[in-house]
């Protein structure tokens, strides 16, 4: 059963990394916390999507997602029985969009709008989390530790959707920020269960920005503050057959708060009228493991995320998913290998801007995918 119970806590961030509500890629999982002894992964990784339809005036908007790769590390180190400690380098906040320009003259049957063409946004972080956690002899835990983020970024509207705020460009230089995590875990050993709660508090990054374009013909530079959301994270598994095990989690992120407080676009839009507006997002994970020998593992999990009603920003251009994971995990003497595949099946909708409550449909955005492949090699010692 410990197998399995490595297996699956490993299952659910190794291909999970997608594209998630916001611009969240990976669910900052703390299960390596859950690893026994001294424990060491690396994991990595990359995601093919594709999101595309047609904006108002009938032409394609061609494949608007990038593909990306991801790299982390963790480390825990077992002090004693009761007290650990773990040190985790992520990458869970990221986006790589971008509407391929209509050609000239635009023909309809060519990828490229002339709608959205030239809008981008770019978004790269990396971050890391120290942790302590401590296990009382009632089974019950707590954990928690500080989280600092690196982050940069930019944005481009541009096509004739966007009217006079076509051309208008936002870059954001790289900076730090700090947060906190904390929680706790209950445990009962004879049957591999284990339930646990996990608060992530909200990151304030103070940006250099640099504005230029649109109907404003100077550029302004200025510190101004951006929030990543807060979230939390419910965890919890247990064994329900000889050697096979149920898993599971529930996610809530506010991404209401997300907000980029930059000075030159709400002035030229008007007040009322955000760069970056976005809605909460719960998400839901299901799943099973099974050790088939003693070398081999595996693992199917599934997850839902609701679709939200009204238009959608041009900027995050799904709205909701839903996706299968798939693990084989083998395990030889102190060694751990997992590998997982991912698809995942994102909702589309209606595409529109302007101001909240009275936006103006740009275009219709259908049903696309991704797939993701991840591999994660653990040590243990």
């Amino acid at each position: 059963m410990k197998l399995v119970l490595t297996g699956a806590a490993a299952l659910m961030l190794t291909a999970a990394p997608l594209f998630a509500g916001g611009i969240e890629r990976a669910p900052q999982s703390l299960g390596i916390l859950f690893e026994q002894g001294n424990y060491a992964e690396l994991s990595f990784g990359g995601v093919d999507p594709e999101v595309e339809g047609r904006d108002i005036a009938g032409f394609r908007t061609g494949d608007v997602a990038q593909g990306f790769g991801f790299v982390g590390f963790a480390y825990k180190h077992q002090f004693n029985e009761n007290l650990s400690a773990a040190f985790i380098v992520e990458q869970p906040f990221g986006a790589d969009l971008l509407y391929p320009t209509a050609p000239l003259p635009p023909n309809p049957a060519n990828d490229g709008s002339p709608v959205l063409g030239g809008t981008r946004v770019q978004v790269d972080s990396t971050t890391y989390t120290a942790l302590l956690r401590y296990r009382f002899d009632n089974n019950v835990s707590v954990h928690g530790g500080i989280r600092g983020s690196y982050a940069e970024g930019g944005v481009t509207l541009d096509g004739l959707g966007y009217g006079g705020t076509a051309g208008y460009d936002l870059e954001l230089d790289g900076e730090w920020g700090t947060g906190y995590v904390v929680g706790a875990a209950y445990e009962i050993p004879d049957i591999a269960a284990r339930v646990s709660l996990t608060y992530n508090s909200p990151i304030e990054h103070d940006f250099r920005m640099t504005e230029r374009g649109g109907p404003l013909p100077v550029a302004f530079v200025g510190d101004y503050t951006v929030k990543t959301p807060r979230s939390w994270t419910l965890e919890g598994q247990t064994g329900i057959a000889a050697d096979t095990l149920l898993f599971g989690s529930v996610r809530w992120v506010k991404w209401s708060e997300f907000e980029v407080d930059n000075f030159l676009f709400p002035i030229a839009q008007g007040a009322g009228i955000p760069l970056v507006e976005l809605e909460d997002t719960t998400t839901y994970t299901i799943g099973v493991g099974r050790k088939f020998t003693d070398n081999w593992s595996g693992a199917m999990s599934f997850l839902y995320e609701d679709s939200e009603d009204g238009l959608i920003s041009p900027l995050s251009p799904t709205n909701g998913r839903k996706a299968v994971t798939l693990a084989a995990i083998y395990t030889q003497d102190q060694f751990k290998i997992t590998t997982g595949i991912n698809y995942t099946k994102l909702g589309g909708g209606d595409l529109g801007v302007g101001e909240t409550g009275n936006k103006t449909k740009v275009a219709t955005m259908d049903d696309s995918e991704a797939w993701g492949i991840g591999v994660k090699i653990g040590y243990n010692f």
